[in-house]
């Protein structure tokens, strides 16, 4: 070995113990030294490729990723690597391709079985990303990293027991791994003889944790002091949660209602109408959409119950497509969505929640789309979106008051495309009345889709259809009710956000009899 490559052999590793204990600026010192010196070190770019998308500079990943692909062809971490960078760029099928050709040289190495496993997941592919977590697991199972992504899988899968039992071994291995709490707390619904209260109380108390460990083993106790009917100590958990998690984002809520206004300000009949005469397409896909934990998980479960639909998820496809323009938006919508399906024929069912912000534009660039639009009663929606935990995402959910005027908005925008769009292309539903009575509602569903009834959708707890939604256990168990009215017990915590709804709101509308 020269001693320029012992002095490589020494940058590679000391960038990569920096990239390891976090210190983002040491690791990317250390790559741009030595691509300085010799471009052609693969290894210097696949670590840019990690400090970037830890930045979230996905453009910047997007190019170093390609950099280190094309100087380390056999590497799988390469390709693994790229398909993660085109995913979050929106670049499904691409992503798909990058992660099968990282599938033929993965070979045995755990660290990129249990990568590539991850990726597959986010590809909606569970059933062939729980065979590579499984691999990882049989060749390191010692390692609690494996064994999560192992339950996550399992759990989307609807295999909850699989995936309680590793969480378990997770945190045997490490009692600190916060997101095994988070997940094993919502498997199942907690009981008195069989909880995690005492050592998920324990961990709290000790501190000492960083935030994003904090905040989910707080959502995790909260979860299951719900289970547990405390509700006074569940809502002080949630509120710590969510106040920290607040503190730890930037977030321009007054940007973000903005955007919603001018939505409904800008897409009326008139320049919808505009938009539709540039372009036809064919096809007939169904969007669900709404707020999250509103019940379109249960909505999409009762449509893919009928034969012929085939779920893609939340694909995100049509915001990503957006992006580039809306020249030929339908049919580059329908190419991307086609990446999600695997190949499996059948009419398109993609259940992105924020596409609510596109009814109007998805209508204009495919006339034969139906969008189902799921809503919720307010109080009831805004608490299941305060107590989830998003890890950040949906940042108007931490705090009352952000929370409250993002409702609002959001029901601003349901009304205008109740009264933008014709009364074939939008269905809303009303979780409540779904739940009442899911024969009458799943019918009203399926004529509006037209759909030939089939029993079968009564039964879509009873389907292997993978669920990777924050509803996923949920949606295992049949139509029930006990979803409804959870906000009263918390009505005083929850006193910020009802007198900001009320305002708005109408009595009758906000809180209903019971």
């Amino acid at each position: 070995m020269t001693a320029g490559s012992t002095e490589s052999l020494g940058e590679q590793a000391a960038a990569r113990s920096a990239l390891i204990r976090g210190d983002l600026s040491g690791a990317e010192r250390l790559c741009a030294r030595a691509v300085a010196a010799d471009a052609g070190q693969g290894w210097a770019w696949l670590l840019l490729t990690e400090t970037a998308l830890l930045r979230e500079r996905v453009d910047a990943a997007v190019k170093s990723a390609e950099r280190a692909v094309a100087l380390l062809p056999r590497n799988p971490l390469a390709h693994i690597l790229q398909a993660k960078c085109l995913l979050l760029s929106g670049e499904a099928a691409a992503a798909r391709g990058a992660a099968e050709s990282a599938a033929l040289r993965v070979g045995t190495s755990a660290e990129a079985l249990d990568a590539l496993g991850a990726i597959f997941g986010l590809l909606g592919q569970h059933a062939r990303a729980r065979q590579l977590c499984e691999r990882a697991v049989a060749a390191q199972p010692q390692v609690p990293q494996y064994l999560f992504n192992l339950a996550a899988t399992e759990r989307a899968l609807g295999e909850l027991a699989a995936a309680e039992s590793h969480c378990d071994a997770a945190i045997a291995g490490a009692p600190r791994f916060s997101l095994a709490h988070y997940l094993r707390a919502d498997l199942r619904t907690q009981t008195a003889d069989h909880n995690h209260l005492a050592e998920l109380g324990r961990l709290l108390e000790a501190g000492g944790l960083p935030a994003a460990d904090e905040i989910a083993l707080r959502f995790a106790f909260a979860k299951e002091l719900e289970d547990l009917g405390e509700h006074a100590r569940a809502f002080e958990q949630v509120t710590r949660g969510c106040a920290l998690q607040r503190r730890s984002m930037t977030y321009d809520a007054g940007a973000e209602i903005a955007a919603i206004d001018r939505i409904i300000a800008t897409q009326d009949r008139a320049t919808l109408a505009r938009i539709a005469a540039a372009g036809d397409c064919e096809a007939n896909p169904v969007f669900v959409t709404g707020l999250p934990r509103s019940g379109t998980t249960l909505v999409e479960r009762i449509i893919a119950a009928h034969g012929g639909m085939t779920a893609i998820g939340e694909s995100g496809a049509f915001a990503a497509e957006l992006r580039h323009g809306l020249p030929q938006l339908g049919p580059r919508y329908m190419a991307a969505a086609a990446a999600w399906s695997s190949g499996v024929p059948g009419r398109l069912l993609d259940k992105t929640l924020p596409n609510y912000l596109h009814c109007g534009l998805i209508r204009a660039v495919l006339p034969r789309a139906r969008i189902i639009l799921v809503r919720r009663d307010p109080l009831d929606s805004c608490w299941a979106l305060y107590k989830a935990h998003f890890q950040g995402k949906f940042a108007f959910s931490y705090d009352q008051a952000e929370l409250a005027e993002y409702f609002l908005a959001f029901r601003r925008l349901a009304h205008h495309w109740r009264a933008t769009l014709p009364a074939d292309a939008l269905l809303e539903v009303q979780y409540e009345e779904l739940v009442a009575d899911p024969a009458v509602q799943s019918r009203r569903v399926s004529d509006f889709l037209g759909l030939r009834w089939r029993e079968e959708v009564l039964r879509f707890h009873e389907s292997a259809l993978p669920s990777a939604t924050a509803s996923a256990v949920q949606v295992r168990r049949p139509v029930h009710r006990d979803s409804v009215g959870r906000w009263r017990p918390h009505a005083d915590g929850l006193k910020v956000l009802r007198e900001r709804l009320a305002r708005e709101i109408p009595p009758e509308e906000l809180a209903p009899p019971r």
